[in-house]
């Protein structure tokens, strides 16, 4: 649910902000971020009230440790949650006119900011429960944008994702989803995080083009329940799978960095640009050992 609610944000916001940044405060242009953030987080905070724990009953506030679960896939979807929040405050401030000091101050804590009602609300509702580990991937994830902004006033490191279906909701629709696009949000042997590092911004007198980045990526594969694989979905045996992490190595292209004069193109590839390009890899994971992937998603 979170990154569901966190992709249909962030692209519409994305649509709506691509004017170039302006020197001077826009007084329009500020409202309507105003606008759109505030009604964001009240519309945000009104649907895990009154929609997502409708039929949960409100209890004590208490605590929920899952910093094990899903061999940590769900804390990284919550960093790159928490990090493109805050790269769209910050450059929504500065589409609005102000500064890049208050812009960053007032941007680059908004993944924090968006995200933490949300913890809060699982820790008031029976079957969910506030998790201390939820909180640190947010911090994590704003972090990793405002000390990249405040410091190089760019982001030579990009989180981006990717995924392909690993084929096992028909084992558990319950957990991993019964339709594919269920599947894309639920199904966490399917979602790949990357960091991808611009090899020009990092290394300027390297003759690479400035596109091409070197990303590396975190998966985990095997996974039929949160902590532990169940055995059977309605009386039906599920086959045994081990539970193990994936670690890849690839290329990736920053489409920020590819020029052109076309205002759709630009447009298209800002919104692209937090999805990993597919490219050959190179995985290790300890069942496996080294594998050449020749074409990862």
């Amino acid at each position: 649910m979170k990154l569901k609610v966190f992709i249909i944000s962030l692209l519409f916001c994305e649509s709506v902000l691509m004017a170039q940044h302006a020197d001077t405060i826009n007084k329009g242009r500020l409202r309507t971020v105003v606008a759109i953030e505030g009604g964001f987080y009240l519309a945000g905070n009104a649907y895990l009230q009154y929609v997502w724990y409708k039929d949960h009953e409100r209890v004590k506030f208490h605590f929920y440790n899952d910093v094990q679960g899903y061999l940590q896939m769900d804390k990284c979807g919550h960093a790159f949650s928490s990090y493109h929040y805050s790269r769209k405050g910050y450059e929504a401030l500065r589409w609005a006119g102000v500064s890049k000091k208050k812009s960053l101050l007032y941007g680059g804590p908004l993944g924090l900011i968006l995200q933490t009602p949300i913890e809060i609300f699982d820790g008031l509702y029976e079957g969910y429960g506030f998790s201390g580990s939820d909180m640190v991937a947010n911090t994590l994830g704003s972090t990793l944008f405002t000390v990249q902004q405040a410091i190089w006033d760019k982001q030579p490191v990009k989180m981006k994702f990717s995924y392909s279906s690993s084929g096992y909701s028909r084992y558990h629709p319950y957990y991993l989803g019964a339709t594919p696009t269920e599947s894309f949000f639920m199904d966490y042997n399917g979602h790949t995080y990357w960091l991808s590092a611009n090899i020009s911004d990092i290394l300027p007198r390297t003759k690479v083009p400035q596109w091409l980045n070197l990303a590396f990526g975190y998966s985990a594969n095997g996974m039929i329940g949160e902590f532990r694989n169940e055995k059977f979905y309605k009386n039906t045996p599920i086959p045994e799978m081990e539970r193990y992490r994936q670690y890849l190595l690839s290329l990736d292209i920053d489409l920020s960095k590819i020029k052109t004069r076309s205002k759709f193109l630009a447009s298209l590839f800002k919104q692209l640009n937090m999805i990993k390009i597919p490219f050959p890899a190179l995985e290790y994971n300890r069942v496996q050992q080294f594998r050449f992937r020749p074409f990862y998603f």
